[in-house]
């Protein structure tokens, strides 16, 4: 009898421990939970630690390349609960510096590529060839291969002191358009070889103005060497010594092939450019392209592009 009395006592203890319990909650140290009235609250709640209410458990990843993990993985405990919470908190990247030297980057080519000079081997060459082109076709003619018999420096020297007034007894053609025209191709020559200005346009600025004086001086030089200089008409042809050696071609061809090249690029960027925007046809830009640049297509020519080539900064 005492026996069954000593378990109904144990029992009922139990139960009474297990009501007391589920009758709410309680924090690990056994106190009743604090009320909160505000949202604040409980965040403060929920955030703050000690050592026997919450805990956290941190574990940093590292990536292979010795980078920083973005978030750490936590194991937070409360008051309303028993459970272990996971969260993710972004920390900032940790970047690891690199502890080999920094060596300097060479400039590659650097000079090449700043390089706005003047390139007088391919400007040289180029005009070399259309020299060639003209004393060619002047070999065709038999007044011309007959010059050739005799002593060259002499008849040489002869042809050039006879250089004297202005009509040569050329053709209008000849004097005041062909020679005018190798003269403004002499031009571009210079121009598409000077990269301060292959691709400046028409009246663009002042330094088109000097770019085109450049190719004034480039184109009389030229001129001049063609007349009386040591491969010209005076030495492989000696026309001085039949009277045709006169000024008309010295001043003629420069002055009036640099008008003719100006021309070219006004006709280029008001009539040409018009053509491009307002068909959708490819061979009528190139027609437009060649027929209105006639001494520019050629001089593309010279330098092995095609001749309606523009430089870049012209489209």
């Amino acid at each position: 009898m005492k026996r069954l009395m000593r378990c109904a006592l144990v029992i009922v203890a139990v139960s009474v421990a297990t009501e007391a319990q589920n009758s709410g909650p309680e924090t690990n140290l056994g106190s009743p939970a604090p009320k909160l009235d505000s949202l604040g609250d409980k965040i403060r709640a929920l955030t703050s630690t000690t050592a026997n209410d919450s805990w956290q458990l941190n574990n940093l990843n590292h990536h292979a390349d010795n980078r920083g993990s973005h978030f750490t993985v936590c194991l937070e405990s409360s008051w309303s609960t028993s459970l272990l919470k996971p969260c993710r908190r972004e920390l900032p990247e940790v970047r690891f510096r690199d502890p080999r030297p920094t060596l300097p980057t060479p400039a590659v080519n650097q000079t090449l590529t700043n390089d706005k000079s003047f390139d007088w081997s391919s400007a040289i060459k180029q005009c070399l060839i259309f020299l060639g082109l003209q004393h060619g076709f002047a070999m065709t003619q038999p007044k011309t291969r007959r010059e050739l018999k005799g002593p060259f420096f002499k008849d040489y020297v002869r042809s050039v002191k006879s250089l004297h007034g202005w009509d040569d007894g050329g053709k209008f053609f000849t004097n005041y358009i062909a020679h005018p025209m190798g003269g403004s191709l002499v031009g571009f020559i210079q121009v598409q070889n000077d990269p301060k200005g292959s691709g400046l346009r028409f009246r663009e600025s002042n330094a088109y103005w000097r770019s085109r004086l450049k190719a004034l001086a480039w184109s009389a030089a030229w001129s001049t060497q063609f007349e009386i200089g040591p491969i010209s008409q005076a030495s492989l042809g000696n026309v001085g010594l039949h009277g045709k050696q006169t000024y008309v071609d010295l001043v003629v061809t420069p002055i009036a092939g640099i008008g003719l090249l100006v021309l070219e690029d006004a006709l280029d960027k008001h009539l040409v450019q018009r053509i491009e925007l307002n068909t959708t046809s490819l061979y009528v830009k190139i027609a437009g392209r060649m027929l209105f640049n006639p001494t520019r297509s050629f001089a593309n020519i010279l330098r092995f592009k095609k001749p309606w080539y523009r430089d870049q900064g012209l489209r």
